[in-house]
């Protein structure tokens, strides 16, 4: 029960790696509120997860400043300051050469991943501040630290997000709030698939050979999972981790050389 006692927020919670670090944190004593946009599917996790008033959830667009700064509030009224903020909230969106990114396109993905990023952890950052302890886990990616083509909009976002996390683990690190980005790289949630024979197109090659293409690159030769991400995601947010921060740790299998 290394959570015991502690709330955590995630966005982008009710599904893939969100999902699997909820269920984690959950089994390991915290209480936790989730956001996303789709209510069904929420009141589906919910009772799935089963664990009573240890966990809410609250409707919201992470493109939408109100409904994240929203979130991180609402949190805190119902469980109590938040602790650990998990942005998990983000993707890739429409992949596409530079020269036809339109300016709607790439600034969505800017929304979708660092803005969604900079809202909640403004909002939730004060008081973490004041209570002298605070977790920031910011969900990056391998592509913040390599790139492919086609995924310039996407690597940029997680590149500034990694940058983010750098330059506030500086700020607040005095006061014992730890900052640091996990970068996974080819998980296979529903969202991949769902989302994954676009992107296949997008690079030219169907969905098995990009899946067989980013498993080459990995030492380990495949995919990870949502449980070895959410792993990760609980040391960061324990006491064990407490000394880590600034760090953009690899749950990626191998494929980014740094």
């Amino acid at each position: 029960m290394q959570l015991e006692g502690k709330v955590a927020a995630i966005t982008g919670g009710t599904a893939g790696i969100g999902l699997g670090i909820a269920r984690a944190y959950l089994a390991e004593g915290a209480t936790v509120a989730l956001m996303a946009r789709n209510q069904a599917k929420a009141e589906a996790v919910l009772a799935e997860l089963d664990a009573g008033e240890r966990c809410i959830f609250v409707g919201g667009d992470a493109m939408v400043q109100a409904d994240v700064e929203g979130f991180v509030d609402t949190a805190g009224e119902k469980l109590g300051a938040v602790d650990i903020l998990v942005n998990n909230a983000g993707g890739a969106g429409d992949l596409q050469p530079l020269v036809e990114l339109s300016d709607a396109t790439f600034d969505e993905c800017m929304k979708w991943n660092v803005y969604s990023t900079f809202w909640a952890t403004r909002r939730a950052l004060p008081n973490m501040l004041a209570n002298g302890w605070g977790r920031i886990i910011n969900i990056s990616s391998v592509e913040g630290k390599i790139g492919k083509p086609v995924f310039t909009a996407y690597s940029t976002a997680k590149h500034a997000i990694n940058g983010m996390t750098k330059a506030l683990a500086q700020e607040v690190g005095a006061a014992a709030v730890t900052v640091n980005a996990i970068c996974p790289g080819l998980v296979i949630t529903d969202i991949v698939k769902d989302n994954g024979p676009a992107t296949a197109e997008a690079m030219g090659i169907s969905f098995d050979e990009m899946v067989e293409m980013f498993a080459q690159e990995a030492a380990i030769k495949r995919p990870n999972t949502v449980e070895e991400v959410a792993a990760m995601a609980v040391l960061l947010a324990s006491e064990a981790g407490g000394g880590i921060t600034g760090a953009m740790l690899n749950v990626d299998g191998g494929t980014a050389p740094y």
